[in-house]
């Protein structure tokens, strides 16, 4: 008999903003593909929380020294190690290992979709942005950077392909992580 799947990570999505309508159940749908396809399997746990401008800007201030609001923040939690490509629970106990948590800014989001039509098949909309953004977010806690050209580059090409999954997972389900109100 062969041995049953792994669990799949428990993503808690929190929306604490009203100027785009997020569906949380797509978002956590997305985000725990994106963790099983970058190997993340166990009884781990993620946060996506979705912010105003105004806490996206006092959180950039506080934990990046930067002025304003910014798109997404990632803060991981507990270290991935040297190999983040295979993720199994670090703790005898069986608690979680705590993932960390992506904040993401539905409002700047909205405003920046536009400029990124077409880039790595990005269709300009709110729901493209967000997807994008959840993406990057979790490929930062994973421990991908984009720091060095060559990172960049890379980290690039993993979003892109990830974007394909979640226009499939799209289409399979017929909605969208957000869209306009």
């Amino acid at each position: 008999m062969a041995d049953p799947a792994p669990p799949a990570a428990t993503v808690v999505v929190a929306n604490e903003q009203s100027a785009v309508e997020i569906h949380e159940a797509m978002v956590a749908r997305l985000a725990t593909e994106v963790l099983t396809a970058l190997g993340v399997h166990g009884v781990s746990e993620l946060s996506v929380v979705f912010v105003d401008a105004e806490t996206i800007a006092s959180l950039n201030a506080r934990y990046r020294g930067r002025v304003g609001p910014t798109d997404v923040l990632s803060f991981a939690i507990d270290d991935v190690g040297d190999d983040a490509s295979e993720h199994r629970p670090s703790t005898a106990s069986g608690l979680p290992t705590l993932l960390g948590d992506v904040v993401i800014c539905p409002e700047v989001a909205r405003t920046n979709a536009p400029e990124h039509r077409g880039d790595r098949g990005h269709d300009g909309s709110v729901g493209d942005e967000v997807a994008l953004l959840l993406i990057h977010g979790i490929l930062h806690i994973r421990g991908w950077d984009h720091e060095a050209d060559e990172d960049a580059e890379r980290m690039e090409a993993e979003e892109a392909a990830l974007l394909e999954r979640y226009r499939a997972l799209r289409g399979e389900v017929g909605a969208e992580v957000a869209s306009e109100r």
